[in-house]
């Protein structure tokens, strides 16, 4: 019996490698927005996080992610990410 393959991914702030599944993927899409994607598959520019608030506190307030998803985050992002920050559990 053959095992499935579980893809890996780095989150962009505590560099610690998950399971795909348990990480949160931003998306800098072609249109230019910052869109959280909780199914892992939209188009664009992507960046993965964890699931901590601590990694979501640092990644608003530094520049971390937006390195990684090559783009500025203005206000506006930054407010989606706050309150997607505050849906999570502590």
């Amino acid at each position: 019996m053959r095992t499935r393959h579980i893809p890996q991914r780095t989150c962009v702030q505590c560099r610690q490698v998950q399971d795909k599944r348990n990480l949160v993927r931003l998306v800098h899409t072609s249109e230019g927005q910052l869109v959280i994607d909780e199914s892992g598959k939209r188009n664009g520019r992507g960046a993965y996080l964890c699931r901590q608030k601590s990694c979501w506190e640092t990644a608003i307030k530094g520049e971390q992610l937006s390195k990684a998803l090559r783009m500025e985050i203005g206000q506006d992002e930054k407010r989606v990410l706050q309150e997607f920050l505050s849906a999570l559990p502590e």
